[in-house]
């Protein structure tokens, strides 16, 4: 029996290079208003023993950190689509990519009053986490060691820097939208080692590598324990 998937209607709009051309919007008007900035001068004073930073200026550290973050969103999508149409699993993953992609162009009208960097940094932590819990919940892909370590941490730091119990919330929605697409226990089940192959590739590599040295090249250090230090 095959999973039923939430079909999401077509949009000429949705697509990756949409979401770059939000995030360029949202940058041009950050650099009039600085507002994003502030925020995180007290984020950044605020932040549990977890998270060490050790550049100059912690709030540019943690600023650099979240644009690349943001933007590392749509290549993500990208990526995530093109090895699936690759494998000839599109139809597997398309909702998975047009849940993501819907989180810039569509968003809720939850999230529609978050604007700016600030409310960027909310959907591609939705992203991130949604794509983190597709490779969660299909056996194939979590023993295919896709989903880095340091990408997991950059999902808790991005918690942390949204705060709680909102971030707990965005949580709970991204569980809502998983049990929609793969809400049945077949998905876990489903041989996905056609995608998992494709993704073994330069590009997604280069991602891996970029995941890995995201927050240290931020001068960012994140722990949670003695085993994941």
């Amino acid at each position: 029996m095959r999973p039923q998937f939430v079909q999401t209607p077509a949009c000429p709009q949705m697509t990756p290079q949409a979401v770059l051309e939000i995030i360029d919007h949202a940058r041009r008007k950050e650099a009039r208003s600085g507002t994003f900035l502030k925020q995180l001068h007290e984020k950044a004073a605020a932040l549990p023993s977890a998270v060490t930073i050790k550049g100059y200026k912690p709030a540019n550290c943690l600023f650099q950190f979240a644009i690349e973050y943001i933007e590392m969103a749509p290549r993500l999508i990208e990526c995530v689509d093109a090895c699936a149409r690759e494998a000839g699993t599109a139809q597997l993953f398309d909702p998975f990519v047009k849940a993501a992609i819907g989180y810039f162009t569509e968003p809720s009208a939850f999230l529609v009053r978050y604007d700016g960097l600030d409310g960027l940094l909310i959907r591609a932590y939705l992203c991130h986490r949604l794509m983190e819990e597709m490779h969660e919940n299909n056996h194939s892909i979590r023993t295919g060691g896709l989903v880095d370590m340091e990408a997991t941490r950059a999902n808790l730091l991005v918690h942390e820097l949204i705060g709680e119990p909102f971030a707990n919330e965005l949580d709970d929605s991204i569980t809502v939208t998983v049990l929609q697409i793969a809400g049945t226990p077949d998905y876990y089940e489903l041989n996905l080692d056609p995608f998992v192959e494709q993704v073994n590739n330069d590009a997604w590599n280069w991602m891996r590598r970029y995941w890995e040295n995201l927050l240290i090249r931020n001068h960012i250090r994140f722990s949670l324990g003695s085993g994941l230090a």
